[in-house]
């Protein structure tokens, strides 16, 4: 018997990894000799970089780049076990995690620490580097990065725009004469569960400026300079991409690395699993095991738990999928009218969010030996 093990991580608790040794523990009890295969999943949100280095056998690269206030920070991102991939969230230089209610101000802050890794995993010799695009303290379309890679953003005195998306307003041209060759050599794919565009009511300003510290009036100002950007970049890189499909992504860095690394727009749990070879790793699976901290209505607009099941039911389509949660949501039950078998909430008996958490690897164990016990008395 073989069972295929790809739960995306529980938020607070467990990372991917765990979560999925976590369930192998609880199959083990009733099948010690089964054939198992441990996959961790994410979707290119937070727990990407570190559930593709542990699905691969990589390693975390650690460097000081410019946060998002431009004071140093450190920040981590992913050498795939190939060494030809690299994986970078871009909330580690660029995050929200580093502002705070006084600091938040996304008419200053910057990805400027984002095209550091990016140039930084570049110059290791990766043919791919895949962003993770998310969590995000910034309102600059990208501008800093594309600082950080070497192409000049310039006022009308010729001089460098400060950091910033509330500078944008003095961008008269746009000059790539110093942009880093190296990026020819690399192919970026964007990973993003959002499909804002960059500018207008749905844009990264309107809908996610204010939880970055916007108000009112600043969303105003960044969503007029969100577009002159856009105007500048037609004019002088002869792209038009303003209205895409997940350029309003953090704060419009992905139409940032749209217009100045060649990048490609992707649903996230797609290169994850394209990255971790999951469907070799399904084939021949009698079951498969996926899940999450919560698995509810969201789950199929883009999730890694969906992902799995979706691609499951493509490549061992008589294999049950069951879905393991901390909390079973609002409209969870509909999942399994879209490739789920069955779904399980995980906590043994009731609990605070604090206790859920600390015994978040008892509780999935425990319900995968419970599920496993069912198995034999049922099937074999």
């Amino acid at each position: 018997m073989k069972f295929v093990i790809a739960p995306d991580s529980f938020k607070g608790s467990l990372t991917a990894k765990e979560a999925a040794q976590a369930i192998a523990d609880g199959l083990r009890r009733v099948f010690p000799t089964a054939d198992y295969a441990l996959v961790p999943m994410a979707d290119g949100g937070e727990g990407t970089v570190q559930a593709l280095v542990d699905a691969t056998a990589g390693r975390l690269i650690e460097r000081e780049v410019t946060g998002p206030l431009g004071k140093p920070v450190r920040a981590q991102y992913g050498l795939l076990g190939d060494g030809r991939t690299a994986v970078i969230e871009m909330a580690a230089a660029s995050g929200i995690q580093y502002v705070d209610e006084q600091t938040r101000n996304p008419l200053v802050t910057t990805t400027y620490g984002t095209g550091e890794l990016i140039r930084d995993a570049a110059h290791r010799g990766v043919r791919q580097i895949i962003i993770g695009l998310g969590g995000s303290a910034t309102t600059d379309g990208g501008a800093g990065m594309a600082q950080a890679l070497g192409i000049h953003l310039l006022d009308q005195a010729g001089q460098e725009l400060p950091a910033g998306g509330g500078a944008l307003s003095q961008l008269a041209r746009i000059d790539t004469g110093d942009r880093d060759p190296v990026l020819d050599k690399v192919k970026i794919k964007l990973a993003a569960d959002v499909t804002n565009p960059l500018t207008g009511p749905q844009g990264a300003a309107a809908v996610f400026g204010p939880q970055k510290g916007a108000t009112p009036a600043m969303v105003q100002t960044l969503d007029a300079n969100l577009h002159h950007l856009a105007r500048v970049v037609c004019r002088d890189l002869g792209v038009e991409l303003e209205k895409t499909v997940g350029a309003g992504a953090a704060g419009g860095l992905g139409f940032g690395l749209l217009a100045f690394a060649n990048a490609e727009m992707h649903h996230g749990v797609d290169l994850v699993m394209a990255c971790n070879h999951l469907a070799d790793q399904l084939a021949g699976a009698d079951y498969v095991f996926t899940g999450e901290g919560s698995l509810d209505f969201q789950t199929q607009f883009g999730k890694a738990p969906f992902g799995v099941a979706q691609l499951a039911g493509r490549v061992v389509p008589a294999a049950p999928v069951l879905g393991l949660a901390g909390r079973l949501g609002p409209g969870a039950a509909k999942l399994c009218d879209c490739g789920f078998t069955a779904l399980f909430a995980t906590p043994t008996g009731a609990k605070s969010l604090q206790a859920a958490c600390a015994s978040a690897a008892d509780d999935l164990t425990t319900t995968a030996e419970n599920i496993a016990r069912l198995i034999k008395a049922t099937y074999l």
